[in-house]
């Protein structure tokens, strides 16, 4: 994204100020528009889309920076693969990433596949809004038809708790991002986990594991 930014508007590091974990991809280009005098309106803005998915394409085949976490996190592919075992379950996506930027980082990882539907950053800057469109556009693409309450979502930031709290879904939250444990329980989510690698007690707070 600073490399769309510095191409598109002159600026270098023209998001090293701005937090970055939990937002929209709009959001933040109209944070980072804000920051430096740019108006939202203006002409270049348009194209910032395609010149970050470019630059990402080139960029997402790169060692990580040090420090970074490398493939895909604890418990994941486990969970994935027995959430995907059970037909009760729809696997879908709320993510504040472009649909393509989330295609793109989700393949590179060959974890695409494992979802069908959901909302993204391209649907609305503010990331409350996204969970009833998520509901809405899974449905009119052939998945189930469920309210809110039948919904969890699981996040590693704040920001994630309060989409579940606004829209009436639960929430658990994994301390795999930038947020602690403690952090994550004071946001108020419903439950909190250090990461996911604990398949079998991850079902037990969706009431899917044996014998609930």
């Amino acid at each position: 994204m600073s490399l769309a930014f510095e191409e598109l508007f002159g600026h270098a590091g023209a998001f090293n100020s701005i937090q970055l974990s939990g937002r929209t991809d709009a959001w933040l280009l109209f944070a980072a528009l804000d920051a430096h005098g740019i108006a939202r309106d203006d002409r270049r803005v348009h194209h910032f889309p395609a010149v970050y998915l470019q630059h990402l394409e080139k960029e997402i085949g790169r060692e990580p920076p040090r420090g970074a976490r490398k493939g895909i996190l604890p418990g994941v592919r486990a969970l994935l693969d027995a959430l995907g075992g059970i037909t009760s379950v729809h696997r879908g996506l709320l993510t504040g990433n472009y649909e393509r930027a989330a295609q793109m980082k989700l393949e590179h990882f060959d974890l695409w596949k494992d979802f069908s539907g959901g909302a993204f950053g391209d649907d609305a800057p503010d990331r409350n809004a996204l969970l009833a469109r998520a509901i809405t556009r899974i449905t009119e693409t052939g998945g189930p038809a469920v309210t809110p309450a039948d919904v969890v979502i699981v996040g590693d930031t704040p920001f994630d708790v309060e989409v579940a709290q606004r829209g009436g879904a639960r929430s658990i939250a994994v301390a795999t991002g930038r947020h602690t444990v403690e952090e994550l329980r004071e946001a108020g989510a419903d439950d909190v986990f250090e990461d996911l690698s604990d398949t079998q007690a991850v079902l037990q707070c969706l009431s899917l594991a044996r014998g609930t």
